[in-house]
């Protein structure tokens, strides 16, 4: 039998490896249409996905990690706050269809984008659903059968969206193929919660759990009002300022910034444990991995950002066809921004292991005035890279709010922390001068072994990395977490 560790252990590697091939294979698919579709067509169905986006946190409100956390708490109660989620998410999911509707009349969208957008709502709704099944799963700390609806999920949109688009339906196939993928996932989730746990479900109104449900709900409501909003109002403010050309261009930059996201979320999956045990046991230990932590993300983030901005001609002509070529400025600014994405994960995890919620979703609502603010105004003048330099500001505010909280949790070795920074500048600096030298001769993929090769010996001949390092970032999350 596995013990309890072993079993947390198995399965975070189930979920982790899901996310990563999602990911993968959402790039993938992404740059395939991206390619045959055009920059005005991938920018209409951009902005489907994105307002449907924006608004489904108002279905969920917060009840899905609650649910989660109470579930695990009283399992006996599961079957009932599973039924009072449900039926309460029944009543925001019309009310916010109905929001969803007027407001896509409102802006007056052409009829195919109009069709997006309901049929995104649908999907919206649906997704809500299944994000509550699977919670129950979490309780359970079974992420098997989730991680399984992940892969499945994402090969149905791909194969239904490729096939669509070779066949040349319509451009809402795109957005039937994301439904088919939903579809599964509720009728597969549903299933199991039925075989699996024997849930009864039914439409459920208890005031007391509700509630219960409700007062806990809020924090974590706000905080995904936040981050939801300040993430993709960019997209729909400027196809509505602009158009949707103009944010096809900028979609191509804030997919590559956003791909290799899942390294600093599996990371801080591992961190956040240890985080939460060393702020109770050993706050000197809690110093030193997050000082490992901040480092070795920026170890990976400067110069993939440098790397990236040197290669953004290349990457855009190559993978996106020159139609894309206005999307360059737009990458080369939004990619600095991955600096700010790697290093608020550590951050953010230290903040919340160590009691600082409150904070981090205080932060959150600035970051998210900020960025309408900043889109607002420069949107109508710069268009898809006003929208980036928005995003790249907003971003590196975030971070920057919440760095100024740790010192009051540890001591910051400063020194420590410039020393390693321009050691790392310098190094993916020297990186990009030789990236940008060999372009015009080299394949921009072996370029990106190059300069990785050339990025590493810099590193070691001026000691900016050591063998320690990983050794101890090892030892700290997988050998002495508790």
């Amino acid at each position: 039998m596995e013990s309890q560790p072993q079993n947390i252990a198995k399965n975070t590697t189930w979920l982790t490896t899901a996310y990563i091939l999602q990911k993968i294979f959402a790039f993938v698919y992404f740059t395939l249409i991206a390619r045959w579709l055009g920059a005005a067509d991938i920018g209409s169905y951009v902005f489907a996905i994105s307002l449907s986006t924006i608004l489904a946190v108002f279905i969920d409100f917060g009840l899905s990690p609650v649910l989660i956390r109470e579930s695990s708490k009283f399992k006996e109660k599961a079957n009932q706050y599973l039924n009072n989620t449900i039926t309460v998410k029944l009543i925001l999911s019309v009310i916010t269809y109905i929001a969803l509707v007027i407001i896509i009349n409102l802006l007056n969208k052409d009829p195919m984008t109009q069709t997006m957008v309901y049929l995104a709502g649908i999907i919206m709704i649906i997704d809500s659903f299944v994000l509550s099944f699977w919670g129950i799963f979490r309780a359970w700390q079974n992420l098997k059968y989730e991680a399984i609806g992940i892969a499945i999920n994402q090969v149905i949109i791909v194969v239904v969206g490729l096939a669509g688009i070779l066949l040349k339906f319509p451009l809402y196939i795109l957005v039937i193929a994301l439904l088919a993928g939903s579809i599964f996932n509720f009728i597969y989730s549903f299933s199991l919660i039925k075989s699996k746990l024997n849930f009864k479900l039914k439409l459920q109104w208890d005031k007391n759990i509700l509630k219960t449900l409700f007062k806990i709900a809020i924090p974590f409501a706000l905080a995904a009002i936040f981050t939801r909003v300040y993430s993709y109002i960019d997209q729909v403010l400027l196809s509505v300022l602009i158009g949707d050309q103009s944010l096809g261009w900028y979609s191509i930059a804030f997919k590559i910034t956003y791909a290799l996201q899942f390294v600093p979320a599996a990371f801080a999956a591992a961190m956040f444990p240890a985080m939460s045990h060393y702020y109770i046991h050993e706050k000197t230990k809690l110093k030193k991995i997050f000082e490992k932590s901040m480092y070795f993300l920026l170890l990976f983030s400067v110069p993939s950002a440098i790397g990236i901005a040197s290669l953004a001609d290349k990457i855009i002509f190559y993978l996106y066809t020159p139609e894309y070529l206005p999307s360059v400025l737009t990458l080369q600014i939004f990619i600095f921004s991955i600096i700010a994405i790697f290093l608020s994960y550590p951050v953010g995890s230290i903040l919340n292991a160590c009691d600082r919620q409150t904070t981090n979703t205080i932060n959150l609502g600035i970051t998210m005035i900020l960025n309408i603010i900043l889109n607002i105004i420069l949107i109508p003048q710069y268009q898809h890279v006003g929208a980036a330099i928005a995003a790249l500001v907003s971003l590196s505010t975030m971070f920057i709010l919440n760095l100024v909280w740790v010192p009051k949790i540890i001591d910051i070795n400063y020194k420590f922390f410039i020393v390693k920074t321009l050691k790392t500048v310098f190094a993916a600096l020297i990186m990009g001068a030789v990236i940008i030298y060999l372009k015009e001769t080299l394949n921009f993929i072996l370029l990106i072994f190059i300069g990785a090769i050339v990025y590493a010996l810099i590193m070691y001949l001026i000691k900016g990395f050591t063998k320690h390092d990983i050794e101890y970032l090892w030892q700290s999350v997988f050998k002495k977490q508790v």
